[in-house]
């Protein structure tokens, strides 16, 4: 058990650095499952001062923050997009090869 609470704690304390955070988040949105992406998410803000505190900055119930982070949750994009940009992030489009291109 004790190198689970190391590796957490070293985890959030590394998401603090913008870019680290960044990285992070970006490999998480590579997943095909929203839920990673998620639960990045809520990794990056506990690292930023945890749920509570981060609900007050950007307007949110707490409960509501907390379901939406969950498993099971799907954010709106307008919700998605206040979070980020509150931890100094935005979502950006990229291109990539078509598929069934070999590219």
């Amino acid at each position: 058990m004790k190198r689970t609470s190391a590796y957490k704690e070293e985890l959030l304390t590394a998401l603090r650095d913008p870019e680290e955070a960044a990285a992070y988040l970006n490999a998480a949105l590579e997943d095909a499952n929203q839920e990673v992406f998620l639960l990045a998410l809520k990794d990056v803000i506990a690292a930023r001062g945890g749920i509570s505190r981060f609900a007050d900055k950007v307007d949110l119930n707490r409960v509501s923050l907390y379901r939406t982070l969950s498993k099971r949750g799907n954010p709106e994009l307008r919700t998605l997009n206040r979070m980020l940009g509150e931890l100094g992030f935005s979502l950006s489009i990229k291109t990539h090869a078509p598929v069934g291109s070999n590219a």
